[in-house]
């Protein structure tokens, strides 16, 4: 593959694996805490189309079951764009240490996930009381271990070919 080809592919391939960690995560904490499965996704979906003039389609309960499926695949789609941001920035020499790359992409996905959620107002994280908090940050940090792994396991295997 080509030097740019490479960590794209490499970046999209983790941060698909990191988002299914990120999601299995918060199904634990769901498990364990009993609390509600967010409604944040598809609220976030119905706000996007909102603001950008976009009708999804469908009667209601289509429109529903269309915005049901539309959420998770956004965030899929917005976990794999930060492996390939993530993947391209360590393969540029930005992040020379493992500690700079997972507290990059523990940053990084963070601020990627909860800045819109703030802008479109459908959240604010000045509100958030601490398990608020630990049932996004542990999330987020157990997406950027895995996605900072699956890289770094992909270029080393990547080198060898």
């Amino acid at each position: 593959m080509t030097s740019v080809v490479r960590p794209i592919v490499h970046g999209a391939v983790a941060g698909l694996a990191g988002t299914t960690a990120l999601n299995m995560a918060g199904y634990v904490d769901i498990v364990l805490r009993g609390r509600p499965i967010s409604g944040t996704p598809e609220i976030t979906v119905r706000s996007l189309a909102e603001k950008l003039h976009v009708r999804i389609p469908g009667d209601d309960q289509i429109r529903e079951n269309r915005v049901a499926g539309l959420g998770p695949l956004m965030g899929y789609t917005v976990g794999m764009g930060m492996g390939v941001a993530l993947s391209l920035v360590q393969a540029a020499g930005l992040l020379p240490t493992k500690t700079s790359r997972y507290a990059f992409a523990s940053l990084f996905a963070l601020t990627v996930t909860n800045v819109p959620i703030f802008i479109l107002g459908i959240s604010d994280p000045r509100t958030w009381t601490a398990a608020d908090w630990v049932s996004d940050i542990i999330p987020h940090g157990v997406f950027a271990v895995v996605t900072v792994g699956v890289i770094e396991k992909l270029e080393a295997a990547g080198s060898r070919v």
